[in-house]
């Protein structure tokens, strides 16, 4: 059935011919072969289909081929995937056809470009996060999935016009969302920026218009200019026989736009809208020396700025990415910046290292890339978040700057600019992040939070009594760093929880009352909490004590008790929905991930209430609208507009932590101090930030400053404070 139709007609065959000519691989006869058969497959799976433009709906799987096979370079299982990547989706074809008729390789990447169309009822998931989510998992199985799905994207931008103003704007910010970034992770500069231009153009029409025209205005002005640097150093570059070209590009109309944003600056104040690059031939052993005799010959001639020198030869960046980068006062006394490139560096560059390593190269070493794709899927491994935190998670390390830092033993370590000392922990390996209790960067011991640079010296301290606390979220880059500690901190809580129960089953019974679940049920209720898990972790930690217990207890076995529970099982039949919504307590409502407070008003749709799941949805005019998680239009928002979704959480102020200073005073004694800070240190739910003593003629006097989540802890701890001894005083500051 698939192999019908041998004899493709004419104008097919010549796309395919055009294919095959552009290929940047050679393909060999039978490789064309397979090729071909693929494209009878997809011809015949879309006979009669059309796109919105009224082409045979057959050019666009060409089209993303052409893109595979000549801008990106891949091999022919990837020009052949290219071909079939719509076919089962939108035809009758499936994969056992693919499998029997191309292979199992291409039929298993074909399988990864697939999208999910449904998902599971009352499963409130974006149905886009969730296709995200699955492309973004094949990554460290087959690269191949994600350039294929990026060219896919590329020719779906390039043909835009003829799709409707919404599915434009939904289509453009997708691909600012996640495709692009992906380009720029794998090394795809020149699809990258074409991607964001193409968004730019649709999202911002007059900008986009309006960078492009003055950039067209600069060219002649640019061509001359690159000719002026030219005729100053090339005898100089001809008489050390160097094989070279100098060419001049420009920056793209998006970067300007961002760095015109950002710096709220002018057009003509965007000073590096242009560079010149030097593109020379050598062979592998040579390159890095080439590099740095041309450098020397340009700054004969031109002062050189030394803070902008980019040394990327020596130190590639983990994309694969070669270069070295210098900026100098040019011709005319213009800042210009000069890139200085090997033939080689430079079709890393243009067609990405990641796409064509492994297949066309097959006597590569590790990689810089092969390292990359093993970071990624450690962060991968924590995929049970929610689909959307999880893109966002992972889409954050893709335009993240590099800092370089060293290990004790001198290692070199690649991380994310921006990255903490706690960062660096888990970056080395999750048990020693976990146990992280301090920390040196470059012999001198700093907090957990404090930012790394390049160069930096960093030396982990451990210890086997330190667990995660939130505070932790607050100060890591990374989103390793960030799911490890989540992961722990919700392991901690489950123990907690455990302990609880035991001590309420334990309370309860010199009550005379048995803990069940109409038990559990009631002090709930009387206590205000929503889930029996969070009742028991109060009770752990100390949030409800002893008293507070015996009150419930009296309480439940009062003839009012009692008739309360009468009332309340009775309404409980018919009210049951709203129950929980009764006695929720919260009043906070917080977003993003750095917990902000922010304006925002409540959907209509769905009227959250407090206590319940929501999220916050950025509208274009009344700024953040709150909704339900299973609000009936939840779907829809995320599926065609995720990047204006934005996590919220209602916090209960119980289980909120504030700072507090303690002010302590005594008598001097040895070892004193070191009780004080284990006593805090032990203390659970408890965070010490600082601490500050000083002694006078056998007296000491100072404070400690600490975060915890409630009144309760903190009393304890002044309590368990004065028992230690030669202490006169705690008292809070």
């Amino acid at each position: 059935m698939l192999i019908e139709n041998k004899i493709l007609p004419k104008s097919i065959s010549d796309l395919y011919d055009d294919l095959i000519d552009s290929s940047y691989q050679k393909i060999s006869s039978k490789e064309k072969k397979v090729i071909y058969q693929s494209l009878v497959i997809a011809f015949n799976g879309h006979d009669g289909q059309m796109r919105k433009s009224g082409e045979p709906y057959i050019h666009h799987p060409i089209e993303v081929a052409k893109i595979v096979a000549k801008d990106i370079g891949l091999d022919y299982i990837s020009i052949a995937s290219a071909l079939l990547h719509d076919v089962v989706e939108d035809t009758d074809v499936t994969f056992k056809d693919l499998d029997e008729s191309v292979g199992h390789e291409i039929s298993r990447i074909v399988n990864g470009l697939t999208k999910i169309s449904t998902l599971k009822k009352n499963e409130d998931y974006s149905i886009q996060a969730e296709n995200y989510r699955r492309m973004l998992l094949t990554l460290h199985k087959d690269i191949r999935v994600i350039l294929i799905k990026t060219a896919d994207r590329l020719h779906n931008m390039r043909t835009i016009d003829f799709l409707s103003k919404a599915k434009q704007d939904q289509m453009a910010s997708e691909s600012l969302y996640i495709y692009a970034p992906l380009a720029h992770r794998v090394g795809l500069y020149n699809i990258k920026n074409e991607l964001e231009d193409l968004s730019l153009k649709i999202l911002e029409t007059k900008k986009y218009n309006l960078i492009k025209n003055k950039i067209d205005k600069e060219f002649v002005n640019q061509e001359k200019y690159v000719e002026s640097f030219k005729k100053l150093i090339n005898n100089n570059l001809d008489d050390q026989k160097i094989k070279y070209s100098i060419i001049g590009r420009n920056k793209s109309i998006y970067s300007i736009h961002k760095k015109i944003q950002k710096k709220n600056i002018s057009f003509d104040e965007v000073y590096d809208r242009f560079a010149i690059r030097i593109i020379y031939k050598s062979t592998p052993k040579n390159e890095k020396f080439i590099a740095w005799k041309i450098y020397s010959i340009i700054t004969d001639h031109f002062t050189s700025n030394p803070t902008r020198l980019r040394d990327w030869i020596t130190l590639p960046k983990t994309n694969g990415y070669e270069a070295l980068h210098l900026t100098v006062v040019g011709p005319k006394n213009k800042w210009v910046e000069i890139q200085i490139r090997s033939e080689r560096m430079n079709e890393i560059a243009e067609k990405g290292y990641a796409a064509h390593y492994g297949y066309k190269h097959k006597e590569s070493t590790k990689s810089e890339v092969d390292l990359w794709l093993n970071k990624l899927q450690e962060v991968l491994t924590n995929d049970n978040e929610h689909a959307i935190d999880f893109v966002e998670d992972f889409k954050l390390n893709f335009y993240s700057k590099e800092i370089y830092v060293f290990t004790p033993n001198g290692d070199l370590k690649s991380l994310k600019s921006g990255s903490s000392a706690l960062d660096f922990a888990f970056h080395v390996h999750t048990d020693i992040g976990i146990k992280t209790r301090g920390a040196r960067v470059n012999g001198k011991l700093v907090p957990l939070s404090h930012t790394l640079k390049s160069g930096d010296q960093v030396e982990i301290i451990t210890s086997e009594s330190v667990k995660p606390n939130v505070n932790w979220l607050s100060f890591v880059e990374t989103s390793k760093a960030k799911s490890k500690i989540k992961s722990s901190l919700n392991e901690e809580k489950k123990m907690i929880s455990l302990d609880g129960k035991e001590i309420l089953e334990r309370k309860l019974r010199q009550l005379k009352i048995k803990l069940d679940d109409r038990v559990s049920a009631q002090m709930m209720k009387f206590f205000k909490i929503n889930a029996s898990n969070d009742l028991f972790y109060k009770i752990g930690t100390g949030s409800i004590d002893n008293k507070q217990i015996k009150n419930f207890a009296n309480d439940y076995n009062s003839y009012i008790g009692f008739f309360k529970r009468r009332i309340g099982s009775s309404r409980n039949k018919v009210e049951k929905i709203s129950e929980s919504d009764n006695f929720i307590k919260f009043d906070k409502l917080v977003f993003g991930k750095e917990k902000e407070m922010l304006k925002y008003s409540i959907s209509n749709c769905c009227n959250p209430i407090p206590g319940d799941k929501v999220f916050g949805f950025i509208s274009v005019k009344d700024g953040i609208k709150v909704h339900k998680q299973d609000c009936p239009n939840s779907i829809s928002l995320r599926s065609n507009y995720a990047y204006r979704i934005i996590s919220a959480n209602w916090i209960d102020s119980e289980n909120h932590e504030f700072n507090a200073q303690i002010e302590v005073s005594g008598i001097d004694d040895i070892g004193l101090i070191n009780n004080i800070t284990s006593l805090i240190s032990n203390s659970m739910n408890v965070n010490m930030n600082r601490i500050s003593f000083e002694t006078n003629d056998g007296t000491f006097s100072g404070f400690v400053s600490v975060e915890v989540k409630n009144k309760v802890i903190l009393n304890k701890l002044l309590k368990k404070l004065k028992s230690i001894e030669g202490i006169e005083k705690v008292s809070r500051k």
